[in-house]
């Protein structure tokens, strides 16, 4: 078997999907596609991937099952600055926990929470 990444897919949980899809549209910079869920029972929206590239992809999802907040999964999302996003925060109903900082050789991180109340991070090398 050939070792993969260690994340293969996440849900990120959301209150409110069309509000959420917002916000990850403008600090991700991609358009977000709806996902089918088969069960009928939640609604979700895909961070479009490319196989062959590294890293991971995954969806909003809004469930009745989970819930959104701070202190659960940390997800960083890869951008082409993290102080360029930083400053796109506010106006998109997310906050700035923690500025732009290095992480050595591989980056930097801003640690933010979004429109819905999850804490997630923004890493790019620059």
């Amino acid at each position: 078997m050939t070792k993969t990444n260690a994340i293969g897919w996440f849900d990120l949980y959301v209150k409110q999907l069309d509000r959420a899809t917002k916000f990850y549209e403008n600090i991700c910079h991609q358009r977000l596609e709806d996902l089918i869920d088969p069960t009928g029972e939640t609604k979700m929206k895909v961070f479009t991937s490319d196989m062959a590239l590294y890293g991971s992809s995954g969806a909003l999802v809004e469930s009745k099952y989970q819930k959104p907040g701070l202190g659960g999964t940390m997800v960083y999302f890869s951008v082409e600055d993290c102080l360029l996003d930083e400053k796109k925060l506010k106006s998109f109903g997310g906050k700035l926990i923690r500025q732009k900082f290095s992480i050595g050789n591989f980056g930097f991180v801003s640690i933010c929470e979004d429109s819905e109340g999850n804490q997630i991070g923004l890493s790019s090398m620059k």
